[in-house]
């Protein structure tokens, strides 16, 4: 009987992505790019391994599914079935420079809209840490239930840009009334923040691709936080595919996520 795609299949596949990919930081080929992926962005050694690692796993289950990765594009296993989103590498320009600040996503979903995700996991592949959700189950972090940002203050609002001298103007409201900012260069990581307390809001104006996202977006809704579009319209019927979608913005909670449209002028 085919195994079933659940959190304890999705640890395995967090080892073996951890027992080769932080080596490949100093392959003397790290920098060079191979090709340009389905996503239209480059691809690099470590987006390979990654991908050809998480597939091989979810090829060994031995059942329908169909598969939509950075890298390859769409691949139907056996027929296809339930949609698994995968960012090999979400994080690639920091893997690759050596910044030590990146993690491989995946979301499992049961139709083709961001509604349809019932299982997420994602794994910071040099630290070892875990995050995961299963719809009406919770979010976690290596075993431990996670919350978000219980209060409205806005103390630590994180970003990302696809062309900075565009988007950044566009956000500065946002920025400006914050303790701190930080970009880290990794959405998924960025939401997996958001979904622990430790930031209050996310936000990227620019369109994002559903991989980037899925995997964060049930995370952070199963730890109590808002994900919608930076004028806060609801996201749940937005497709997955490999094509750029939405602008997105995320808050710890309802209050937050307020605020946050009220200054963007959502």
């Amino acid at each position: 009987m085919p195994e079933t795609i659940g959190i304890e299949f999705l640890r395995r596949v967090g080892e073996r992505l951890r027992a080769v990919i932080p080596a490949l930081r100093f392959s003397s080929t790290v920098r060079e790019p191979l090709e340009v992926g389905a996503s239209g962005d480059k691809t690099f050694q470590v987006d390979r391994v990654a991908e050809d690692t998480v597939v091989e796993a979810l090829e060994g289950l031995g059942r329908p599914l169909t598969v939509v990765s950075e890298e390859m594009g769409v691949l139907d296993i056996g027929g296809g079935g339930d949609m698994v989103l995968i960012d090999p590498i979400d994080g690639s320009k920091n893997a690759v420079t050596g910044i030590p600040l990146f993690c491989t996503s995946v979301a499992v979903a049961a139709g083709e809209r961001v509604k349809d995700i019932y299982l997420s996991y994602i794994i910071n592949l040099l630290s070892g840490d875990e995050f995961w959700a299963e719809k009406g189950r919770g979010a976690y972090w290596n075993g431990q239930r996670l919350a978000t940002q219980g209060d409205d203050d806005i103390r630590v609002v994180i970003y990302e840009t696809q062309t900075p001298r565009l988007d950044i103007p566009r956000i500065l409201p946002l920025l400006s009334v914050s303790d701190r900012t930080r970009c880290f260069g990794s959405t998924a990581l960025d939401l997996t923040f958001v979904a622990s307390g430790g930031v209050s809001i996310y936000v990227n104006p620019s369109p994002s691709r559903s991989f980037d996202f899925a995997g964060g977006v049930l995370i952070v809704r199963e730890a109590g936080g808002v994900v919608t579009d930076t004028r806060g319209g609801d996201i749940d019927g937005v497709g997955l595919s490999i094509e750029k979608s939405i602008p997105l913005l995320v808050s710890g909670n309802r209050g937050l996520h307020e605020k946050a449209l009220e200054i963007l002028g959502g």
